[in-house]
């Protein structure tokens, strides 16, 4: 248990970093605050931490801004104890503390997904497994080989075959009997789908087949084909068919509800493509929903497409969607809190200071380096000759005095224009660093703390004269 706790700063946060303790008192440990003598502790090196910091004894742990970038490493050999990086920014201590007490764990999911490649009868066996490579790095676990209508798929049992080798779990999805036929007697783990007229293909082979009924509407067809698999004593998915907006979505969603209810220990299956790849909407948000509907009704499966460029990022919000549910499931609470990877184009408090509390940093600059930051009202851009704000760079333009440097100037767009999008969305900004856009991006090569560290605590983590 942490009882004493060391906080590194510099000038320009240790103000702020008191005022955050002070309302967090009573505190569970005890805390001690060392200014290391640079106004920003996040800019301090390894080599300065270990001159400017005399002891750490009696501290269990020494807490340093989330974009330290020095060698924790080393200082915890050196000083004896450990050595943390804390939240990006000072005002999210409070929820930094309470992740401390309850770890998030995301490891855990209880749903399956099948990837599915449409074209996979364009493709050679090397571009198939290069593909199924590529998918299950986004976190796919069963590969589906999609079947195109009136296209031969002559290399179908190679690829079968190839994917098996490499490791990976396969299903196939034809509307083809032939196809079907085949990719059975070939091993595949899965067969998309079986009705009841052409169930009889599930016994030319292990495969698993996924039920689903011989038009969306008919149930009745869907129970007399579980009813014959469960007097054989076989495995098999029930896919009741998720329908696309304004063609019966909503009744499909009764049809899942109603297949739980009346099959209470039936592994159900739902494809999602009929709503993200057939709504023009961000897809994060359409996974969350959808990711609701399937935990709560225990759906254990789900085929995600990536077709329309729209739904790029499908497999990988769906993996997100898993593992948040399952950790908001099991805390039995809201969706809420379990991490950010679908919040893409806005965060939950985008603007950690008030244009009051910036205004008063600006009081004490004493340089000419530019700091950007963004508040509810604006973009915010201050040094020693003043403290401007905007809702367009172009209103600060007359405000930059960048010299000759071209590669100054170059900076100082680049970080107006992601301040700009920052404040018009509503996202967290730092200056210096890549906007985050949850699963929608990959996270930024330099942003190794990232979900675990949280926001900025000390402001820009470079500064430009």
């Amino acid at each position: 248990m942490v009882r004493h706790i060391l906080f590194l700063t510099g000038s320009l946060a240790e103000d702020r970093l008191r005022q955050v303790l002070d309302s967090l008192h009573p505190l569970p440990f005890e805390a001690r605050i060392v200014n290391l003598g640079v106004k920003v502790a996040a800019l301090a090196t390894t080599e300065i931490v270990l001159r400017r910091l005399d002891s750490a004894r009696g501290a269990d742990l020494v807490l340093l801004p989330g974009r330290f970038r020095g060698d924790l490493g080393i200082l915890a050999t050196h000083f004896g104890t450990r050595f943390e990086r804390g939240p990006d920014e000072l005002e999210d201590l409070p929820q930094f503390f309470q992740r401390q007490a309850r770890p998030l764990d995301l490891s855990r999911h209880d749903t399956r997904i099948f990837a599915e490649i449409v074209d996979a009868p364009s493709r050679d066996t090397g571009a198939i497994l290069a593909k199924a490579t590529e998918l299950r790095a986004e976190g796919a676990d069963i590969i589906d080989l999609g079947c195109l209508p009136d296209t031969p798929f002559p290399h179908l049992e190679e690829a079968v075959a190839a994917l098996h080798g490499a490791g990976f779990a396969v299903s196939v999805d034809s509307l083809n009997a032939d196809e079907l036929r085949r990719a059975n007697r070939a091993g595949a783990d899965y067969l998309l789908s079986l009705t009841e007229e052409t169930l009889h293909l599930a016994d030319e082979g292990d495969a698993v087949p996924v039920l689903i009924p011989t038009t969306p509407q008919d149930l009745a067809s869907l129970a007399r084909a579980i009813d014959r698999m469960t007097r054989r004593g076989r495995r098999f998915l029930v896919d009741p068919i998720l329908e696309p907006i304004h063609h019966g979505f909503t009744d499909s969603l009764l049809r899942y509800r109603t297949v739980r209810e009346r099959w209470p220990d039936a592994e159900i299956l739902m494809g999602i493509g009929n709503v993200t790849e057939l709504t023009d909407a961000d897809t994060p948000g359409v996974t969350a929903v959808l990711m609701g509907v399937v935990s709560e009704l225990r759906i254990a499966n789900v085929l995600a497409v990536q077709v329309s460029p729209h739904c790029r990022r499908a497999i990988r919000e769906f993996d997100a969607a898993r593992r948040q549910f399952f950790a908001a499931r099991a805390a039995r609470s809201m969706p809420r809190g379990f991490g950010s990877g679908l919040l893409c184009l806005r965060d939950r408090r985008p603007f950690v200071r008030s244009a009051e509390q910036i205004a008063e940093t600006a009081t004490q600059i004493r340089d000419p380096n530019y700091r950007i930051e963004v508040s509810a009202e604006g973009i915010h851009l201050y040094n020693r000759d003043g403290h401007h704000l905007a809702s367009d760079p172009f209103d600060l333009f007359p405000r930059l005095d960048p010299g000759t440097d071209a590669g100054h100037a170059f900076y100082l767009g680049v970080e107006l224009a992601r301040a700009q999008i920052a404040w018009q969305l509503g996202k967290r900004y730092a200056q210096d660093s890549a906007l985050r856009w949850g699963v929608a991006t990959d996270s930024p090569i330099n942003d190794q703390a990232g979900d675990q560290a949280g926001f900025q605590a000390e402001g820009p983590t470079r500064r430009c004269p």
